[in-house]
């Protein structure tokens, strides 16, 4: 499934999961749907089977592998959204919005 820990976390969650991260920043400070986010990820999570088959030896093919490595960025870059959207939506509009939580805003005056 994965090649061992120190590689999952060097190149998935921290390589990789650093573009997922970005990826999201990009997708929610343009103004796109979140939607946008799932195929992105998963071309990373492509990209990081890839190097982990050619740097460290290993499994190109494994259906497991994949959906693990896809699975977490796919988050990674969800959250990364939805806490820019957030941001954003807070920052941009002050007089309609206030930021309720790192993922969320609500409308002022409303509890």
């Amino acid at each position: 499934m994965i090649t061992s820990i120190p590689v999952f976390v060097g190149l998935t969650l921290i390589l990789f999961g650093g573009c997922a991260f970005m990826t999201g920043q990009a997708l929610a400070a343009t103004w796109r749907p979140w939607v946008q986010a799932v195929p992105y990820a998963l071309l990373l999570g492509a990209g990081d089977r890839f190097l982990q088959f050619a740097l460290f030896q290993g499994e190109l093919l494994s259906l497991p592998g994949f959906v693990l490595d896809g699975g977490v960025l796919t988050l990674v870059a969800l959250l990364s959204y939805r806490f820019t959207r957030a941001r954003r939506m807070a920052e941009q509009y002050p007089w309609l919005y206030e930021r309720n939580g790192p993922f969320g805003w609500r409308e002022l005056g409303k509890e």
